[in-house]
């Protein structure tokens, strides 16, 4: 029973902590533009907008 108390618990601590890394981290580019645009986890060509190579592409860098 207390390995189900400690998942429930767990899990959204581990979501919320990632959240809030990202969080800091948006915060941190804004505040410092002179590094570059923030890039989002999976946001490249070829990684997670479902297309092969760089040609059909709709969000090319």
């Amino acid at each position: 029973m207390m390995q189900y108390i400690v998942a429930m618990l767990l899990v959204p601590g581990l979501l919320i902590g990632w959240l809030l890394v990202q969080h800091i981290s948006r915060k941190y580019a804004q505040a410092h533009p002179e590094l570059g645009e923030f890039r989002e986890e999976g946001g490249g060509c070829g990684k997670s907008c479902g297309c092969k190579g760089k040609s059909s592409c709709q969000r090319e860098s």
